[in-house]
């Protein structure tokens, strides 16, 4: 027992200790622009009632048939996964994985027999007795919504062979929420937009989204602020699309976002060249310098870094460092790479600290 117990913690620590997810070096189409591509799945088991309405029982007997399931898998993609439970973990190890997009803020919060299944990449996460029975996840770099969907698709697939999923002949998969009844799919893309934003024309863009059936949110989904000019563009309508469908629909708005955000951009570097240095570069002196930096500037700074990178006026950092720092810079990272609970005035010490010493080591 005591043995097992030491590789799970091994396992958590494996994946708490890195900023950065290995899937997060890869290169994708678009993504000086688009972060990451997802593909979401909610599915629950027939026999028992759905995680929002759970007793005790149900909610344990939804996670030892997930272990039971996960344990007859020993050669396809199953097996390659870490399960970790939210009740053996600490505060800030959940606070962690949350901010590295691992869980969601709900599982973090409602630890009842939940728990998470992750792949050595940590671009596949199944959470279980989450909202729903079981969400299947996966992440890619870059505009890739169809190559994400393929494998969410396998992985679907191997779970239904042998689990009863709730499924309805003429409504499809039945899930928590009614809006994500149907494919019980939502497929969404993290958007870095800040000439949109500097120009204003983000504010006209969103309504029209809107009415295309899809949504904008902030960094962490739903009820989220959007920091660091970062928004996440997902599907609205699950009912009477197929999920094909709804990826194509969403792709066609993604496209054209990149191209107006490239269009804004232009524009910017012609008409207020001057102006849009002056802000980049005092960013980059800020995160060089400050002694005493909370989140919300830090992450602001890091945004307009990101875009004097991208267009050319600040070199020798590379986007993942960037990447790296969004994480870094959070919170639960911060108290977790301190070892112990930081007040907020300590961590914006430690935030500025960690910020000026990435950027020196990966100087160029």
């Amino acid at each position: 027992m005591e043995n097992k117990r030491g590789n799970e913690w091994m396992s958590l620590e494996r994946f708490i200790s890195e900023a950065i997810s290995p899937w997060m070096k890869e290169s994708g189409p678009d993504d000086d622009i688009v972060l990451s591509s997802r593909i979401r799945l909610a599915r629950n088991l027939e026999q028992y009632t759905f995680p929002i309405l759970t007793h005790w029982n149900d909610g344990e007997s939804v996670l030892n048939t997930r272990k039971t399931h996960v344990a007859k898998h020993t050669n396809d993609e199953l097996a390659k996964l870490e399960l970790l439970l939210m009740e053996e973990m600490k505060p800030i190890q959940k606070q962690v994985l949350v901010e590295k997009h691992l869980i969601s803020p709900h599982l973090a919060n409602d630890t009842s027999f939940g728990a998470v299944l992750l792949s050595e990449d940590e671009s596949v996460r199944i959470m279980i007795n989450e909202e729903d029975h079981i969400r299947i996840q996966h992440l890619a770099s870059g505009l890739r919504l169809k190559d994400v969907l393929e494998r969410s698709n396998v992985i679907d697939d191997m779970l239904e062979d042998s689990l009863d999923f709730a499924f309805d002949e003429k409504r499809g998969y039945l899930t928590s929420c009614p809006t994500n009844v149907g494919t019980g799919m939502r497929a969404s893309v993290m958007m870095h937009l800040p000439a949109l934003v500097l120009s204003q024309q983000l504010n006209r863009i969103v309504p029209a989204i809107n009415q295309l059936g899809l949504v904008v949110r902030g960094i962490y989904g739903e009820g989220s602020e959007a920091l660091g000019n970062l928004f996440q563009i997902s599907n609205q309508t699950t009912l009477g699309k197929s999920e094909l469908d709804i990826v194509e629909e969403l792709q066609s708005v993604v496209t054209q976002l990149i191209e107006r955000e490239r269009q804004a951009r232009e524009m910017l570097m012609q008409h207020s060249k001057i102006q849009l240095e002056n802000r980049v570069y005092r960013s980059f002196g800020v995160l060089q310098n400050s002694r005493i930096i909370d989140s919300k500037e830090a992450t602001n700074c890091i945004s307009d870094v990101r875009l004097g990178i991208d267009l050319k006026l600040i070199t020798g950092i590379s986007q993942p460092v960037l990447n790296e720092l969004m994480i870094l810079t959070q919170p639960g990272f911060l108290q977790q790479y301190a070892g112990e609970r930081l007040s907020p005035n300590e961590r914006d010490i430690r935030r500025a600290t960690i910020i000026r010493e990435t950027l020196k080591l990966n100087e160029q």
